[in-house]
């Protein structure tokens, strides 16, 4: 039996979101400049992305990249532009705050996507964003970390991958790899006049060739491959679990503890976009079956 296609945009989301929220913990397992990271994740990324779509596309690949278009650089451009804001913000202020302002990328999304696509949210989605908004409002309220830069950084990442999300939408036909290969290797092409790559231990080398494949390339693919399977806010509202999840990471494996207010906040976002996909799923469940 098929799996409906919501469905496999629901899965896809999530299991990107919990992939792409490892990249905190690993700025802070490595000692490395924001540009240098950038550099080295963009091209590590982009040449294994790139292997991937010659063994699966074979001569198509020149098809895939000339099929791109002004809209499919569009997409790869705003996937860099978020990736460098995304790696500056981290080294500029907390995992948490970084979280905490994504988790808002929602509300961005519903309303380009209502301006771009002239989609309606649903009473559910919107009634999820909101109590993930309280959520983010419970962990803001803690207070005294972060900078006011690195949070304008993050609130600049958070934009443009709500507009990465309504474009991909908005032309699902663009080639998922394609698009891939060229945004990450534009983030390195972006951060190279910047970074300082031949500095790099071989120790921090091997962290970053780890995340990047395992972490980053995986979760971009997953996550291009299910936006195109559901309406901006609500991947953007899966995506919200990245609030919670960067956090915990850190924690665990670093020992920069959160404050009670950021448990119980991310807990509130957490719980709020898991009810929301029981919901989701349950719904489209009964339409296959009706």
């Amino acid at each position: 039996m098929q799996m409906p296609s919501y469905l496999v945009g629901l899965i896809s989301v999530s299991v990107a979101t919990i992939a792409l929220s490892t990249a905190g913990l690993m700025t802070r397992l490595i000692d490395m400049d924001s540009a240098t990271l950038l550099f080295w994740r963009g091209t590590i990324s982009g040449v294994f992305l790139l292997v991937c779509l010659i063994v699966v596309r074979g001569r198509s690949v020149y098809r895939d990249f000339a099929s791109l278009g002004l809209s499919g650089l569009a997409i790869c451009v705003a996937s860099a532009v978020s990736a460098s804001f995304f790696i500056a913000a981290l080294h500029e202020t907390t995992v948490a705050h970084v979280a905490i302002i994504f988790a808002t990328c929602p509300f961005a999304a519903a309303g380009l996507g209502f301006l771009m696509l002239g989609e309606r949210p649903g009473r559910g989605a919107l009634a999820a964003s909101g109590i993930a908004l309280a959520g983010v409002v419970l962990m803001i309220g803690q207070g005294g970390e972060g900078s006011i830069f690195g949070d304008l950084l993050a609130f600049a990442m958070t934009l443009t991958i709500a507009l990465w999300t309504v474009l991909v939408r908005r032309y699902p036909d663009k080639p998922v790899l394609a698009c891939s290969v060229l945004s990450t290797l534009l983030s390195a092409a972006f951060a190279a006049p910047f970074a300082a790559p031949l500095a790099t231990s071989g120790e921090d080398f091997m962290v970053v060739l780890l995340f990047a494949i395992f972490g980053f390339s995986l979760g971009v693919v997953l996550l291009i491959v299910g936006s195109r399977l559901l309406p901006p806010v609500e991947a953007a509202l899966i995506g919200a679990m990245d609030a919670p999840l960067a956090p915990l990471w850190v924690w665990l494996f670093v020992g920069e503890v959160p404050s009670g207010g950021t448990l119980v906040g991310g807990t509130v976002v957490l719980a709020a976009v898991g009810l929301h996909m029981a919901a989701a799923t349950r719904q489209n469940m009964r339409a296959g079956t009706a």
